[in-house]
């Protein structure tokens, strides 16, 4: 049976950049995306040959027209959770032994917090999500790729990324912000409202 492999990136691993569309509005994120050829925290090398195909594969389901989501979270099972989706992957490409891409944030509730957190300077990585094998050694075989997550940066350089979706609705006026996010697609004028709840957020990740 394949094991799940989550393999999360830093801001500063995957120097990501935060990229507006020339109308300013689009926001993207962009950078490293997964990790080839080396041995990662998880004590896990993924060879050139399975990030190759891992690439190929989000092109092939891109050029079909699939619709490759993304969440706003770390979860523990593979398959999309609608509720929490807040990007579309719109490019993976392999630059050497690596996995570079590029993702769209879109404006569903989780989008529209990812983003608010994005230009309140918050620092969130990316993190792989798929499942494949791995022998005695951490190398990995028969890697299949789901999509690629934001997540929040952990305060401890080795700790595990906190769960930003259980941090909402565990804070205090968490259900609020959401409800204010929801509000955001169709009204522009919550906005403010949710940069100023964000601001609490940011902290509460942090700890």
């Amino acid at each position: 049976m394949a094991n799940k492999l989550y393999e999360y990136m830093s801001p500063e691993q995957s120097g990501i950049q935060i990229v507006e569309s020339k109308d300013g509005k689009d926001l993207f994120m962009k950078g490293l995306f997964i990790q080839g050829d080396v041995k990662n925290q998880n004590g896990r090398v993924y060879p050139k040959n399975e990030i190759a195909k891992a690439c190929e594969s989000v092109k092939e389901r891109l050029q079909k027209g699939e619709t490759v989501m993304g969440e706003l979270d770390h979860p523990e099972e593979l398959q999309i959770n609608l509720d929490r989706v807040s990007h579309i992957i719109t490019d993976l490409y392999c630059e050497g032994s690596d996995g570079l891409g590029k993702l769209k944030i879109i404006k569903t509730p989780m989008g529209n917090i990812a983003e608010a957190l994005l230009k309140a300077g918050a620092k969130l990585g990316v993190s792989s999500r798929g499942s494949g094998n791995v022998n005695e050694s951490g190398n990995v075989s028969d890697f299949d790729i789901v999509t690629v997550d934001i997540v929040a940066q952990p305060s401890a350089p080795d700790a595990y990324p906190k769960s930003i979706y259980e941090s909402l609705f565990n804070m205090r006026g968490g259900s609020q912000m959401f409800e204010t996010a929801k509000a955001l697609t169709h009204d522009k004028s919550a906005e403010k409202h949710l940069m100023k709840a964000i601001t609490g957020f940011i902290n509460d990740l942090k700890l």
